[in-house]
């Protein structure tokens, strides 16, 4: 999830070049929406961390109570305090510095996928 649609368009690229089935969303709310489709399977959500309205820890957190299982990639620009004194402390979940490179993206994506 990621609201810069540029940014979203290159990581859904990057990860359908590599075999995997991305459902984009351009808002928490979006994604959140989305996720109320119960016959929806998904094993990992890539976000930004800072974002206009509800920001990606709060969405993750909201959407893990439902999906425990799923894993966590956080993107942010903002290498120190990204997080802004909401430190998910998410078990199953890494940050990810933008800017990153495609082979960077789908790695850590399997590495998220391969615990």
């Amino acid at each position: 999830m990621e609201d810069e649609a540029p940014v979203r368009a290159f990581a859904s690229r990057a990860l359908n070049m590599r075999g995997f089935t991305v459902i984009e969303a351009d808002s928490a709310e979006s994604a959140l929406e989305l996720l109320q489709d119960p016959s929806l399977e998904v094993d990992v959500f890539v976000t930004d961390v800072v974002m206009p309205g509800m920001d990606g820890p709060t969405w993750v957190q909201k959407a893990l109570l439902e999906r425990p299982s799923v894993k966590v990639v956080f993107v942010s620009g903002y290498a120190e305090g990204a997080f802004q004194g909401k430190s998910p402390q998410l078990s199953g979940s890494v940050f990810l510095p933008k800017p990153f490179s495609l082979v960077d993206l789908t790695a850590t994506v399997q590495d998220q996928l391969a615990d």
